[in-house]
């Protein structure tokens, strides 16, 4: 399993993550980004040449050393200066209120502990800092919900941890955020898998 994880997940994450269809959701989730941004789960960096002007600075975390080094590499255009942290969503390299936004796109399905992510994302907001998240996760139908949890054991063995049935939503204002925008919906593919959520939030 480690050797699948540092050769064969990381190319695998890559081009499952590089749809098209997911092209609009990523622009909608960094539009209105500003400033200094930390990009959690930022991946092998598909998100670097979509961020606006109002950015000047991205700082993206991610655990697998293999994707930050695509990230690195990734078309920039002309992208914010950067700086990409081998690291995890629960333990965040940042100091207290140092960014002014933070972004996921289809990352705290895999993160350990969601929770612990969420009050680290809290803590490195700034005042009136804004967190922007595209997920996918636990959907309304009950039918679709049971395939979701029947799925999720065997499905984050080998798709990197990512949990099909976590309610996004719900984390994120259970754990101290207030949602100010939230659209959910179904992508193209399988329903259990692209069920989809987007959202902005802000600390309660």
């Amino acid at each position: 399993m480690l050797s699948y994880r540092k050769h064969v997940l990381p190319g695998l994450t890559h081009l499952a993550m590089r749809q098209d269809q997911l092209l609009p959701y990523r622009r909608r989730a960094v539009a209105g980004l500003h400033g200094r941004v930390l990009e959690i789960g930022i991946g092998s960096g598909l998100n670097l040449a979509l961020y606006p002007e109002a950015v000047r600075e991205v700082v993206g975390v991610d655990p697998s050393p293999e994707l930050l080094r695509r990230a690195e590499r990734a078309p920039h255009g002309s992208r914010p200066a950067t700086e990409m942290i081998e690291g995890v969503a629960e333990a965040l390299p940042l100091e207290d209120s140092s960014v002014d936004c933070v972004l996921t796109t289809w990352t705290l399905c895999s993160v350990s502990e969601p929770e612990t992510a969420l009050a680290e994302i809290r803590r490195v907001l700034r005042p009136g800092g804004g967190f922007r998240f595209v997920e996918h996760g636990l959907a309304p139908e009950p039918c679709v919900r049971r395939w979701q949890r029947w799925l999720t054991p065997a499905w984050h063995r080998c798709a990197g941890n990512c949990h099909l049935d976590r309610p996004t939503a719900d984390l994120v204002v259970e754990n101290g955020f207030r949602l100010e925008r939230l659209e959910t919906g179904y992508a193209k593919g399988p329903r259990p898998m692209v069920f989809m959520y987007e959202g902005l939030a802000r600390p309660t």
